[in-house]
């Protein structure tokens, strides 16, 4: 008894560890976020070395714990600078992220730049708000604060 009760907490403990992140392709990014959803996709930008980025990531694992119609996803976009992903991994086991988190797998920014959003110049953070039953999105490229979200989410309805 006492062995399994052993195994159950050490299974326990590994569950309630952040998840890790996926590489991915620009082309396989772009399916994900022309995928048709019920919930509205919050797709943010976002790199380990970026302090704004940071500083407004735990609005975005507020948002996707508190609402089921939103799903948030975090890209990173640390491998144009650094192509070792174990910096993110790290990162997002520190940070125990609950959100669905990739690792951009591209090169050129100013190739899958224009594939994300025509308007975009490539500041981080990003964020692209998209809501697929209404054909409706939103792009910014700028630090979000208390309440941005709710607002853009709103825009995209």
């Amino acid at each position: 008894m006492k062995y399994l009760l052993a195994f159950v907490l050490t299974f326990s403990v590994f569950a309630l560890r952040a998840q890790t992140a996926q590489l991915v392709k620009v082309d396989q990014l772009k399916q994900l976020i022309e995928k048709p959803s019920d919930q509205i996709q919050v797709i943010n930008f976002w790199a380990t070395w970026c302090a704004p980025c940071i500083k407004e990531m735990p609005l975005f694992e507020k948002l996707g714990q508190s609402r089921p119609d939103v799903a948030v996803t975090l890209v990173s976009v640390d491998l144009d600078l650094d192509r070792n992903p174990a910096k993110v991994h790290k990162f997002v086991e520190r940070k125990k992220l609950t959100s669905t988190v990739y690792i951009l797998d591209e090169k050129d920014p100013n190739v899958w730049i224009d594939v994300i959003e025509k308007s975009w110049q490539g500041a981080i953070p990003a964020t692209l708000i998209v809501n697929t039953k209404t054909g409706k999105r939103t792009f910014v490229d700028k630090e979000l604060h208390e309440g941005d979200l709710e607002k853009l989410i709103d825009q995209v309805r």
